[in-house]
């Protein structure tokens, strides 16, 4: 299935948002890898990045209220239909989103449903939810991956026509695990 334009760069962005996150996982458990969205700084360069407009507050009650999001769409990213479809129905609630057709800037006529004075976060959340709404209409919440790698967390979007992207952008985690079975196969041989 081919989504919007869109809604593949709101998809984009959650993911890139999500993957802000330490993404690593130790042996033991543990997180590992750093948080780069831990300053105003580095949501500043996130929004820069990932081109979101509208109002900002530039403190740190804005930047929480943003890892507080990407908390919350790693949790709808991971959960099961029923689940997901709960949680976007509460952020689009809780946020009294109503859809409208906008244009700007180098972006041609596509949906917001907050407005540009919304909380950075809430826009954030929305924009992300209305591109999961038409991930789950088309049935496909199989593509709302995470990585394949044993020691990664990171979450990817699988946008392949066959559905068979395996590995995040975050790393070299494809190359890795294809080298590693390249050496198994190898001492096999």
């Amino acid at each position: 299935m081919a989504f919007t334009n869109d809604t593949e760069v709101a998809l984009v962005s959650a993911v890139n948002l999500i993957n802000t996150a330490p993404i690593g996982v130790l042996p033991d458990g543990t997180e590992s890898g750093m948080d780069t969205l831990a300053t105003v700084a580095q949501l500043d360069g996130f929004v820069a990045a990932e081109q979101i407009t509208g109002s900002r507050e530039h403190s740190a009650a804005e930047l929480a209220a943003v890892q507080r999001m990407r908390t919350e769409l790693r949790s709808i990213w991971t959960a099961d239909e029923d689940t997901a479809v709960s949680m976007v129905n509460a952020l689009l609630a809780r946020a009294r989103a109503l859809p409208q057709l906008v244009r700007h800037d180098q972006w041609d006529w596509h949906l917001h449903a907050t407005a540009p004075a919304a909380p950075l976060a809430q826009r954030i959340g929305v924009e992300a939810a209305m591109a999961l709404v038409d991930v789950i209409r088309g049935g496909e919440l199989q593509r709302l991956k995470v990585c394949a790698a044993g020691d990664c967390r990171a979450v990817l979007i699988d946008l392949s026509r066959n559905r068979s992207r395996r590995y995040c952008d975050t790393g070299n985690c494809g190359n890795r695990a294809h080298v590693a079975a390249y050496r198994r196969r190898k001492l096999e041989s």
